[in-house]
Formats: structure tokens, sequence, C-alpha cells
């Protein structure tokens, strides 16, 4: 079957871009898509790439647990709108195109951050030609058959994957998801199975799909740096117990030369490792009286201030060590106070807290001790 939808000379796109999944696959706790790869997220990434491109505007179409992160991050995008996605891909996407009535849809998978501007418009320009306009690349491996325990081989000229984005008039595609099965998980295939013959378009091997973990540690972006830093701090009563820059009720507090927040210290260990500086014994002597009593958080700006310049703090993993006091409550506090300083979203920097099961000097309850890492990458502007 041919397209039977009109082409008006300047159709009105609209991009699909559906992040409804949970990403469980790629280990982490969160949807891939808010998964920060070098100075954005996945999310940033893909709505850079359509706002380059000839879409007019785009529906996002997310979980109702991401929808007050996505819709901060879409936030600075012209005429980009939040839907909920269904139990299925298939849903997920018929949800998108009802939201968003237009000439041309463009449907995108969210976990697809490299697609560039020129594969979306080939796409669109197919798709005002042809009816649609199908991301796909040839299969460079020879794919095997099995059925009934026997192997057979296809043969890998014959051989495409597809990807997104997928871009068709919007009447067919339309008429194709309302009578689709909600298995399919290909918007071509959806297409194929209402009698519409997809067209193809030449995609991009780089136009890769995070899935699991591999694919994230693959699209970790060059220049990034990993630091490491580790301090300890004996407890002693007076002194208020702070920790990353919040005060905890407690019958002791954290002795030293400033205001010994053991967790900011780690922090800052960790961020000057990674960018080659010196270390906070070095930057800030506890020889030197204009520390004398100083908050951490401050010493914590100036040493962001250094940092930044010529790299971006991609995330920060932190972990405190203490018999006492329980931590567990003051953790999202902690959390969003250190984001605020360190310029990043709480979603970005993780503490956790543990004991030493009474062992050693921590477990006695003489001292806390907090290790940090972080990840910092090129900042070209």
């Amino acid at each position: 079957m041919k397209s039977n939808a009109e082409r008006p000379a300047s159709p009105d796109v609209c991009a699909i871009i559906v992040c409804a999944g949970k990403g469980e696959r790629t280990g982490l706790n969160y949807n891939k898509v808010l998964h920060y790869l070098g100075q954005k997220t996945v999310i940033e990434l893909v709505l850079d790439a359509f706002a380059a491109s000839d879409a007019s505007r785009a529906v996002i179409v997310c979980s109702p647990e991401d929808e007050a992160r996505i819709k901060e991050l879409a936030a600075p995008y012209k005429d980009v709108s939040l839907c909920y996605g269904g139990a299925t891909r298939a849903q997920s996407v018929r949800n998108g195109l009802r939201a968003q009535p237009c000439d041309v849809a463009v449907i995108h998978d969210g976990a697809r951050p490299f697609a560039s501007p020129a594969l979306i418009n080939a796409c669109i320009r197919s798709a005002v030609r042809s009816g649609s306009g199908i991301a796909a690349v040839k299969s460079v491996d020879t794919v095997k058959r099995v059925k009934n325990g026997k192997v057979s081989s296809l043969p890998r000229a014959e051989l495409y994957n597809t990807q997104t984005p997928q871009a068709f008039a919007y009447a067919d595609i339309m008429h194709a998801y309302d009578g689709a099965c909600d298995g399919c998980t290909d918007d071509a295939e959806v297409y194929e199975l209402a009698g519409f013959s997809p067209v193809l378009v030449e995609g991009e091997y780089s136009n890769v799909k995070i899935t699991n973990v591999g694919d994230l540690v693959k699209s970790t972006p060059v220049g990034a740096r990993v630091g490491i830093g580790f301090d300890v701090h004996r407890l002693t009563d007076g002194r208020p117990l702070i920790l990353g820059g919040v005060t905890i009720p407690y019958n002791k507090g954290l002795d030293g030369h400033s205001d010994a927040d053991v967790l900011v210290h780690a922090v800052m260990d960790a961020l000057l490792s990674a960018a080659g500086l010196p270390d906070i014994g070095v930057l800030f002597p506890d020889t030197d009286d204009r520390y004398l009593g100083v908050s951490s958080m401050l010493l914590l700006d100036e040493v962001v201030a250094r940092v930044t310049v010529g790299h971006r703090i991609n995330n920060v993993s932190a972990v405190v060590m203490a018999q006492a006091p329980k931590l567990a409550g003051f953790i999202d506090a902690i959390r969003k106070s250190l984001a605020a300083r360190l310029g990043i979203s709480a979603d970005s920097v993780n503490v956790s807290a543990t004991t030493t099961e009474h062992m050693g000097i921590i477990g006695n309850g003489a001292a806390i001790a907090a290790s940090a890492s972080c990840m910092l990458t090129e900042n070209h502007g």
C-alpha cells in the first residue's frame, strides 16, 4: 500500500521522543535518558539534535515519575511538551502521536543521543516525498537463524539494522498504530503490518542506542578524568557535627582546623585529584589562621572555581563511615547541599553511609571518615 496522506510543501513536523522506559538493563537506579554524557544528559543531547533539525516541535513521552525532571531539562527548548507513556513501547508511541497531530511525525528513541540533525532531516524529506523515511544501516555482522535447533545463515548483503529516527506521514502512521499489536517494538514494522511499504534512509553507525551498562561505558566522553578523595577526623565534645554542609544533631562534633566537615574534605580532594591540582592540605594548610574555623563549604566554592576552569563536574559519589549517629534521614539534604555548591543536579550526587561494625577508631565512636570519587569532563566553552 502506498501512502494516501497529502504532502504539504511546508509540512508541520513533530518529533515523538519516546522516554517512558525504565532502562533496567543499564543497571542505573534512574531512567537512562537522565544520565549525563559529558556536559549534558542523554535527553538534552536528543533535544539539541531536533532543535537543529526541520522539526518544528516535539513531544516527550515519559513516565509520571520522570515528568518533573524531564520538564526541568526540556524547559530551555522551544515548543516541547510532555505526555505519559503506556505499558509497552507501542502504547507509548500511540500516546505521543495522539498528543501532537501534525503533517509528518518523526519517532525517535530517547536513548539514541547521537543521531545528527542531518539524519533527522533526511528522514523527514523522505517522509514528505514518499510517505516514510526509516534510518537504517547495512548489517556488518553475519546473522544466523536458529529454528528447531538448526542453524542457517542469512545473506548479509540483504540485511539492514533499523534505527530511529523514523519519519512518517502522520495520517498513515496514526492509522497503523491504531491497529497495531502492543508487542511491536519497531515503528517501521507497525507501518509495514498496516500494508504500507517503508522507505529506508541511510543511517549512521554512530547512532547507537544506549541499552546496557556497556553502552554507558562506551559513551563516556573523551577527556573524562576521575578523582578519588579520603579524609578522617576525630570526634570531640563541644563542636557541631557538620557533614556535607548540613548540621547533624549529635552530642559530639569533628575536630579540625576548619569546621572539619570530613565529607566535604573528601569531595574536595577528589575534585582536585581529577583536575591534577594540589590537595586541600596544600591549598588550605592548618597552619594558616585564615582557615581557622572556616566553613568547608566556602573552601568547596574555591575548589569548584579552580576545577571548573577547563572542566565540568560530571558527577560525585561519596560514602560516610560512622558508627554513630545514624545518617539515613539526612542523606537527601546532604545531596542537595553538595549539588548546590557543585553546580550540578542532585541526581548527579550520590551519598551513602555505612558503619565499620564496631571495628577500629570509627567503630568505637572515636572518629568519622569519608571517601569520595568524581568524574570531570573537558569543558571547551
